[in-house]
């Protein structure tokens, strides 16, 4: 029995079929009355591997008023920042600039940082722009982001346990135990049983359409290893219905020494959502790419959320799918979800104007 009574649960993973690695990229093209949301954060490494991070986001929100037209920018952001070696922000600018920028230099990337950004930018926050969410994301993204230096250094992961140190490296390994679903206790994921270079094998695709080169920002390019997370929200609304429509994708990537991409994690969210109400009602995650046979498995827990108010979701993801019940990828494709409901209204707003 565990410590509040509850059997304990050892999953078994023999059975499970192989994780999927098949990316939905590239984006659909946009449809009439639709308000896109493109977000991005690109890392690179100007001064080497033991050298600051630069972290590029960029984001915005494209009304389409019509099928095949370029649409209408409602708000975009950017950003560049430097990023010590234990997550530090050193530097960082901004677009649009604000004074909250400031505050969050010393910061460090994690829980911390996500909580600062509510308390300096509350009125960002309440609008729902784009600057804020691309900030949000610096987390998530601090920590996979050094992934993109196994596709250019097949022994990547022997040069960090050999930097790190034995114990350090332990440590490391072990505070990677129950974080999330794929890595709960006995997960492939922790004990070792999976080659580290068979992690990340597929194809991340091309996220624009060619038949809507429009569909997406402009993204960062730098020469070298890199590391991108990106991320699509397709909002519409049906008035006649009362129905808020959302149709989203996430996906974590690195570059491949081929100029290629390969995706370590890849989602497709769509939900339906009461317009007045703005309960959801209906959530379908579907797992695209992901490292371990066990992390599909946490698409179920997120039917917990179906009833919830859409407006409050980032507090109800952390309190429904907190550490092993949920995966933290798909948290953070869920948690992006809390600002449709001012997408859905700029829809409403755009078109009276």
């Amino acid at each position: 029995m565990g410590p509040e009574g509850a059997a304990s649960f050892v999953m078994d993973t023999s059975t499970l079929p192989p994780p999927p690695r098949s990316t939905a990229n590239p984006a659909p093209q946009r449809t009439a009355g639709s308000v896109r949301r493109t977000t991005s954060i690109d890392v690179s490494w100007p001064d080497g591997l033991d050298g600051q991070r630069r972290f590029v986001g960029a984001a915005r929100d494209l009304w389409t008023p019509q099928a095949g037209e370029d649409g209408l920018t409602l708000a975009e952001a950017r950003y560049e920042v430097r990023m010590s070696e234990d997550k530090t922000i050193a530097a960082i600018a901004a677009q649009p600039d604000c004074e909250a920028i400031a505050h969050l230099v010393g910061a460090r990337a994690g829980g911390h940082l996500r909580g600062l950004l509510r308390e300096v930018m509350p009125d960002m926050v309440a609008a729902a722009h784009p600057l804020y969410i691309v900030l949000d994301d610096l987390s998530g993204t601090a920590l996979v982001s050094s992934f993109a230096w196994s596709q250019w250094h097949p022994d990547w992961a022997d040069r960090l346990r050999e930097k790190l140190g034995e114990a350090q490296h332990a440590q490391m390994m072990a505070q990677r135990v129950n974080v999330c679903w794929g890595l709960q206790e006995g997960n492939s994921g922790v004990s070792g049983d999976v080659d580290p270079e068979k992690v990340a094998s597929a194809d991340a695709g091309d996220l624009r359409n060619p038949a809507d080169p429009l569909g997406w920002h402009d993204l960062a390019e730098d020469d070298g290893p890199g590391f991108r997370r990106a991320r699509r929200i397709d909002v519409t609304r049906d008035d006649e219905a009362g129905v808020i429509t959302i149709d989203s994708a996430f996906q974590d990537s690195a570059k491949r020494r081929d100029g290629g991409r390969v995706a370590i994690h890849e989602y497709r969210l769509t939900a339906r959502v009461d317009a007045q109400t703005l309960e959801v009602l209906s959530l379908e995650p579907e797992a695209r790419i992901l490292p371990f046979s066990e992390c599909p498995g946490a698409t179920a827990n997120t039917q917990r959320l179906v009833g919830c108010n859409l407006a409050e979701i980032r507090e109800d993801v952390l309190t429904q799918l907190r550490g092993p019940e949920g995966c933290t990828h798909l948290n953070d494709a869920l948690r992006a979800l809390a600002d449709v409901p001012a997408l859905a209204a700029r829809i409403a707003g755009s078109a009276r104007g």
